[in-house]
């Protein structure tokens, strides 16, 4: 079903590849109760179509929701203490501080409009309950609609039973071309044309229609699973198979099958007609949480009794018969399994008894692509590494759960440690921390894969601000390598050590640290830990205010395109853009910063995006581009508010700097003016910032100050822009004021047009900072 996700900022719902059909009476029922309640949970069996409903209800509620509508999918998750986790990671929530993952979590959504559709909650209904509970006492602008074979049973929560399609009655059937009224007809032939083109209702096929929809009871898997049987059978035959298939089941009474036991038949069916090698595949399937792409179901599923040559045969015929979905997602094809089809492929797969050496093969494929990544992380790929870390982000943390329950210490900690680059520049470091704890705290013999993980949970500590915790592994990490005789990891810890010195601003300290890590580093040939070690050693200098700032920066890039890598680059690009502000060479410092910035634009690295907007804020105020560093300021805030740290975590130096900028921009502004605009940036999310800083002033208008754009604005426009403000939509507005749409889109236009704005979101900030609500 998912083809790609919307833009950060405007939720994640996924756009569909199949049409869908019918239930516009419950969008209806279910938009009007999510207007009068802030929980609402959609019951019904597996298969009626609950997240199908949810997010179509969402895509359609969009325009209400200013902060987006998220979808959570906890299928994959089976421990309830990860609920909140799961939600964050869905969320694109950056995942930096120390705090909890339920106190970011509300945090995050305290300010914020949005719409929370959980999706299959039955297996963690108590823990969804707690934590929506949590939500909505929090976030005064936030609602959840879920979805549930049960209810979450908490106070103010209203209950949807969605029902099945509609359905003719066999008995009472209206002509061939009367049955589109009926959902479940509609249905069939909307899947059914997919497979034959030329396939339509008329006489001949109409009993055979009839009967089936009434025999499926109008449950949207069940017709897809059916329909997907007309590749190789006729109408009729279909019908008539189902008829005798239903008649074991109830003992050949027809009013005697529930809804539950007429899928599993479906089901069950769909299996025995599959091939025993498609079988097996289908079991083996179901090791995967979150989904898949043809690579990891050959390394994962492959075997003697499955050869590799033939699973991509097999993964298209179960495509085919409507088991597993294709995904396209940025020219990517990864495949997933409603978890009804999943469910039902993990019991086939723990009565084969094969569960075990499959999970085994699954954190053993998970665990090689991440020791791969780490291994040529210092060169080209670097990005696409870390997108691919991302989609199987679920898998991993299934991988990591299965090495710490079910294997040596070693395992855990080789994995934990190689996903480094996962924790620390792609937003999620607060998990990479929860990991490295718990497995480290795991009992075991000393072995070499632990200083890794030592130094590595060194890395994600500092950047959490945790400096005396970063240090007692760092030190613990030099002693363990002392033992075990591991020459690397001394030197990774010095370099550590020096970036713990940088942060707390003992810059002669951290510089004597980073000297002698890069010389040992680079006497190892160990390339990878000299430009990390060096990109850090030009910072230093930089905010030293010495010459060889210049020297080690170009080194490190040097060093960078050499290796072909990108991600340090920026970092490096950071240092001499800093260097060349400090000293007055504003174009070059702009320059510099821009390029680093276009590099993070392919990454997920928060803490690298919010830095280099700093300083592209700090070179607007030396330009006098004072409107610019305010919007710029207004956007980094939003960034470090929503990483869960600040700029002083990184050094007392950009402390310093940060408020001497505010100083000369709250000094040349006027302050509704300076209002105006950091309020404008911080609206921004992370890419908008990103675009803003690159783009300049094609990504915004010049900043409207409230009282001379309040007087060329009518009383109706007022209005209507306060009504904006509150993030309802042109028809919402229509309805508040007894206008019509028209009339609003014309008002909404004239309002843009007005203040200079290109955005509802401007419009927004103007009001906030006019304060005309």
């Amino acid at each position: 079903m998912i083809d790609r996700t919307s833009p950060a900022g405007a939720g994640n719902l996924p756009a569909a590849v199949t049409s869908f059909v019918g239930r516009r009476q419950e969008i209806g029922e279910v938009r009007k109760l999510l207007g009068a309640a802030r929980l609402v949970t959609l019951t019904g069996v597996g298969g009626v179509g609950k997240t199908r409903l949810a997010i179509e209800t969402g895509a359609e509620a969009s325009s209400a929701f200013a902060d987006g509508v998220w979808l959570v999918d906890l299928a994959p998750v089976r421990q309830p203490e990860l609920v909140a986790q799961a939600i964050v990671t869905s969320l694109g929530i950056p995942d930096q501080s120390t705090r909890p993952p339920a106190e970011q979590l509300v945090d995050h959504l305290a300010r914020r409009q949005a719409l929370i559709l959980l999706d299959n909650c039955e297996h963690l209904v108590d823990a969804c309950a707690v934590l929506t509970d949590r939500l909505l006492r929090g976030c005064a602008r936030v609602r959840v609609l879920a979805t549930s074979r049960q209810v979450l049973g908490i106070v103010g929560e209203h209950v949807y039973q969605v029902p099945p399609l509609s359905v003719p009655e066999p008995a009472d059937a209206p002509p061939a071309e009367a049955l589109d009224r009926y959902e479940s007809v509609r249905l069939l032939t909307d899947r059914a044309t997919a497979i034959r083109p030329g396939f339509a209702v008329s006489n001949t096929n109409h009993a055979a229609v009839v009967r089936l929809c009434a025999r499926l009871d109008g449950i949207p898997l069940a017709i897809e699973l059916a329909a997907s049987r007309l590749r190789s059978l006729p109408l009729s035959e279909v019908a008539d198979r189902l008829e005798d298939r239903f008649a074991l089941l109830t003992g050949g009474s027809p009013a005697a099958l529930p809804r539950q036991r007429t899928l599993r038949a479906l089901i069950d069916w769909s299996h025995e007609l599959c091939s025993a090698e498609e079988r097996r595949l289908w079991a083996r399937l179901s090791v995967f949480a979150g989904g898949f792409d043809l690579a990891a179901a050959e390394g994962v599923c492959a075997d003697d009794r499955l050869p590799r040559t033939q699973i991509m045969d097999l993964v298209d015929h179960l495509v085919a018969q409507s088991v597993v979905q294709a995904v396209e997602h940025d020219g990517q094809v990864r495949y997933r399994m409603l978890e009804t089809i999943r469910e039902y492929g993990w019991d086939r797969l723990a009565a084969s008894g094969e569960d075990k050496a499959l999970r085994t093969r699954h954190q053993e494929f998970f665990g090689d692509l991440a020791d791969r990544i780490a291994a040529t992380w210092y060169g080209p790929g670097q990005e696409e590494g870390l997108a691919r870390l991302r989609a199987d982000h679920r898998n991993l943390a299934a991988a990591l759960e299965w090495s710490i329950s079910n294997g040596p210490a070693k395992q855990a900690l080789s994995l934990v440690a190689a996903l480094r680059h996962h924790w620390c520049a792609d937003g999620f470091l607060s998990e990479g921390r929860r990991w490295l704890d718990r497995i480290l705290d795991l009992p075991g013999p000393p072995q070499p894969e632990r200083t890794t993980a030592l130094w590595v949970a060194g890395w994600v500590m500092l950047q959490q601000g945790d400096y005396d915790g970063a240090e007692a592994r760092l030190a613990e990490c030099e002693k363990l390598a002392a033992e075990l005789g591991d020459e690397m990891a001394p030197y990774m810890a010095l370099s550590l050590r020096g970036t713990a010195a940088l942060f707390r601003g003992h810059l002669s300290e951290a510089l004597d640290c980073f000297e002698a890590a890069s010389a040992g580093l680079t006497g190892m040939g160990h390339t990878g830990g000299t430009l990390f070690t060096d990109f850090q050693a030009a910072i230093a200098h930089a905010h030293a205010g010495g010459q060889r700032a210049a020297e080690k920066g170009e080194r490190a890039i040097a060093l960078s395109e050499e290796l072909g890598e990108r991600w340090t680059r920026s970092y490096a690009l950071y240092a001499l853009g800093l260097h060349a502000w400090a000293h007055g060479e504003l174009d070059s410092a702009n320059g510099l910063a821009r390029a680093g910035l276009q590099i993070q634009r392919g990454f997920n690295d928060h803490v690298g995006t919010a830095v280099l907007i700093e300083l592209l804020a700090w070179i607007a105020a030396s330009k006098k581009e004072f409107d610019r560093a305010a919007r710029l300021l207004g956007a980094i805030g939003s960034i470090w508010r929503a990483i869960g740290t600040s700029l002083s975590a990184f050094g007392p130096h950009l402390d310093h700097h940060h408020a001497r900028c505010e100083r000369q921009v709250l000094h040349a502004l006027r302050a509704e003016v300076w209002e105006a605009a950091l309020t404008e940036g911080g609206r921004m999310d992370h890419d908008r910032a990103i675009a803003y800083a690159l783009d300049g002033p094609t990504a915004t208008r010049p900043v409207v100050a409230p009282a001379a754009a309040g007087e060329v604005l009518t009383r109706r426009e007022h209005e209507v822009a306060a009504l904006v403000a509150e993030g309802l939509s042109n028809r919402q507005i229509a309805e508040s004021l007894v206008l019509s749409p028209r009339t609003v889109d014309g008002h909404v236009e004239r309002i843009l047009a007005k203040l200079g704005f290109a955005s509802r979101a401007q419009v927004a900030a103007w009001v906030a900072a006019s304060g005309t609500r």
